[in-house]
Parts: C-alpha cells; sequence; structure tokens
C-alpha cells in the first residue's frame, strides 16, 4: 500500500549538516525525514519558492526532455528503504504504457514538483523508516520511532514556511 505525501519542509540535521526532505501524509500526521545532498536540496528549495534560474538545472532538463517526447509524469514513488538508503520510481506515461525509472528520491521529489504530480511511498517504508515521525491521536505528544530517536532534534512543529529553515 501507498501514502501520498506533500513536502513538508526542509531542514538541516544540526548533528550532520546534512539537508533533510519532510514528507508529510496528506491524510495525516505521519511525517517522513529524508536525508538528501545539497545540490538536490538547493534544486527542491528553489521549485518550492518559486525561483527561476537564468538557465534549466538538471531537473527542468529532464522535465523538458520528457515532456519533448511526449510523456508525462504519472507520480513518483519512494519503494524501498534498505541499508538506510531511499529508493525511489519516477513513473512515466509514454503512449498508454507505464515505465518506471529508478531514480534516488531527492530527484523524483525534484521531478515531482516541477511537474505538478503526486509523491507516494510505500507503507512498509515508512514503518521500516527508523526516524519517521508518527504522530497518534490517543498519545498527547508525537514519538519518534527507532533506535536514533536521540540523536534528532525535531522541532515541536514545522512550519509552513521554509523560508526558515537555512540550507
Amino acid at each position: 500500500m501507498e501514502v501520498e505525501m506533500k513536502i513538508r519542509g526542509l531542514m538541516m540535521d544540526p548533528n550532520t549538516n546534512s539537508p533533510i526532505v519532510i514528507l508529510k501524509d496528506v491524510d495525516g500526521d505521519t511525517m517522513l525525514p529524508i536525508w538528501v545532498g545539497h545540490f538536490e536540496a538547493h534544486a527542491i528549495a528553489l521549485e518550492i519558492e518559486k525561483i527561476a534560474p537564468q538557465r534549466p538545472m538538471t531537473h527542468d532538463l529532464l522535465r523538458n526532455v520528457i515532456n519533448q517526447f511526449g510523456a508525462t509524469v504519472n507520480r513518483v514513488v519512494v519503494t524501498d528503504l534498505i541499508d538506510n538508503t531511499f529508493y525511489a520510481v519516477i513513473e512515466l506515461k509514454l503512449d498508454g504504457r507505464t515505465i518506471l525509472i529508478d531514480s534516488r528520491p531527492s530527484d523524483a521529489i525534484a521531478l515531482a514538483l516541477r511537474t505538478d504530480s503526486p509523491i507516494y511511498v510505500n507503507r512498509e517504508v515508512i514503518e521500516s523508516s527508523q526516524s519517521a515521525i508518527i504522530e497518534r491521536a490517543e498519545e498527547e505528544d508525537s514519538e519518534i520511532e527507532g533506535k536514533d530517536a536521540d540523536t534528532i532534534e525535531w522541532p515541536d512543529e514545522l512550519d509552513d514556511d521554509i523560508s526558515k529553515y537555512k540550507m
């Protein structure tokens, strides 16, 4: 089963100084952090902030190539979490066929933003992630599942204004 998610924010991991994309379940309170590279985080931030670079970036080029071949991005899916590495696919539609392209989640997310495509995560990935935050209605405070909970300092609440999370 897959869960549709939206980008909730970008932030820096204070322990590793690595960017984190926070995905949030569109129908619930589950959040999934995905650590990404600085360049990918920059590409995601530019699109979120609707800042157009003077020349196309890699993800803009990919979108343009897909469009020129007559394909469309149907959706992106974070499919697996293996040895603390997330995996994703970009699902394209071309001439009535579905084509799956292996991708890093950060690249898939950057492309999804540029094509207004939905982002999905396999439920098993959320459940197996040691850093997933799953808020339960019956509990007063959210809890962080997994052994890494002591090393991650999450904000009490992520603000919609992502500009305050410095990249």
